[in-house]
């Protein structure tokens, strides 16, 4: 670890930052010639593990608007559960680093950050409640790095956004606010993150990273810093908007996918067949691709294929795949309700009053993020038929839930209560390994959504 910090200090030579207007070169000496002085701006489940690799071996400063989130990070606490208390205090500094001492330094003062050469924007990017792209606050990070923007710097966006965003959407503010002129005083890339929440395994240093520049210069500039902390290697694509095509389209790749799952459960349900046997019979063949059905949420499978929409709409182009896959991915919680009331109502279970068991919230398996989770379109459709729900998950922060949707959830389950169905809607592993049968009573159904648990003791699945 010291060995490679002191090869990238050496590779790229010791310089002293100072504030605004100290650096005077506009060409790409600078970067050549100094050291990196690093701002990531929003530590959320992007920024944070981010932050933390490049605080290895780099002067980092991590800037976030949330105080409450700032002073739980200096105390080495993530409520994410992506990095642990251990790990983040080996990195988290008591002080803003010097120009020649690693560490990461989390603020939420924006005079803290001024000293970087290099900012990096992991702010999400949202759709509104029309499903159209929010870039409030990509549009809002993008202001406060103008506001210390100096000659020299170079800004790397990683939100993921539509191809032309960054040139065409976030440069004019940088512009704006700095009063500097783009690819003469300032420099800018686009690294689209690929984080997987809840995933210890392919962490933020082992996946591939794709990275571009506003010149060919910065380009190989971007790429040499990200190469240094990414094991798994870098991808230098020709141009910012193919980096941010690329992105985009991963994400719209999946969900249709999941979309062409999802259409076969309801076929195979109609005919009787388990899903599920079907895609295990299927998968032995070298070339099938293992997706499986289920619910699509989070912030970026269920977001980022409508911004590649509406930029191909902008173009002239209506995008029919694309936005047919979202329709069906976006109404499989109403079709799942209706699939467990059926059950129900079959099973002789009455369904106005019943109290159902929900395991599980959150957007995916084994992560905290409650950020566009569709298990809120299952719990909706079964409340509008008076059924009673007990949602159950030890991941999610039962607060958040509340303020997102106003839904109150338990983070602990009673021992004695039993219940009239049950629904896993999440595969926590908190959950993979209960007889969950104990828990409802004679008569009562289980339902499967993830396919996961123990068939012999479940009445259906997705």
């Amino acid at each position: 670890m010291k060995e490679k910090y002191t090869f990238a200090f050496s590779y790229f030579l010791p310089l002293l930052l100072t504030c605004a207007g100290s650096v005077q070169k506009t060409d790409i000496d600078f970067m050549e010639n100094s050291s990196y002085c690093i701002g990531v701006i929003g530590l959320g489940y992007v920024g944070l593990p981010l932050a933390v690799e490049f605080g290895k071996y780099y002067p980092v400063l991590g800037f976030d608007i949330n105080r409450k989130r700032i002073d739980e990070l200096q105390k080495g606490i993530d409520f994410t559960l992506e990095l642990d208390e251990p790990m983040l205090r080996q990195v988290i500094l008591d002080h803003v680093p010097t120009a020649t001492e690693r560490g990461l330094y989390c603020s939420n003062n924006i005079d803290d950050i001024c000293n970087c050469n290099v900012y990096i924007i992991t702010v999400p990017t949202p759709v509104d409640k029309n499903n159209h792209p929010d870039l409030r606050p990509l549009y809002k990070a993008s202001e406060t790095v103008g506001k210390v923007l100096k000659k020299g710097d170079i800004v790397v966006y990683e939100s993921t956004v539509f191809p032309g965003a960054t040139e065409d959407e976030c440069v004019p503010v940088l512009e704006r606010v700095s009063g500097l002129v783009f690819n003469v005083d300032f420099y800018c890339g686009y690294s689209p993150e690929r984080i997987n929440p809840g995933d210890k395994l392919h962490t933020v240093s082992k996946i591939k990273k794709i990275t571009s520049g506003s010149t060919p210069e910065i380009a190989e500039q971007v790429d040499s810093l990200y190469r240094s902390i990414i094991t798994a290697g870098t991808h230098k694509a020709q141009s910012i908007k193919v980096a941010e095509a690329a992105k985009v389209i991963e994400n719209a790749q999946r969900d249709i996918n999941i979309a062409f799952v999802n259409e076969l459960a309801k076929i195979f349900n109609r005919l009787d067949i388990d899903t599920h046997q079907v895609l295990e019979a299927s998968a032995t063949k070298w070339n099938f691709l293992p997706f499986k059905p289920g619910l699509v949420g989070g912030h970026c499978i269920g977001v980022d294929p409508y911004y590649l929409a509406q930029k191909a709409q902008q173009a002239g182009y209506h995008p029919e795949i694309i936005l047919a896959g979202r329709r069906l991915n976006d109404g499989m919680g109403q079709y799942i309700a209706g699939e467990i009331v059926k059950l129900m109502i079959k099973k002789d279970i009455v369904v106005k009053g019943a109290n159902v068991l929900m395991l599980g919230i959150t957007f995916k398996e084994n992560c905290t993020d409650v950020r566009n989770t569709r298990v809120v379109d299952i719990i909706r459709e079964l409340e509008s038929y008076d059924i009673k729900l007990t949602i159950y998950d030890p991941w999610a922060n039962a607060k958040d839930v509340a303020h997102e949707y106003g839904i109150e959830i338990i983070t602990n389950l009673p021992e004695e209560q039993l219940f009239d169905s049950m629904v896993l809607a999440v595969a926590h592993k908190d959950f993979l390994n209960t007889d969950w049968r104990k828990r409802v009573k004679k008569g009562g159904i289980i339902y499967d959504v993830k396919g996961c648990l123990d068939k012999n003791i479940v009445d259906a699945r997705l």
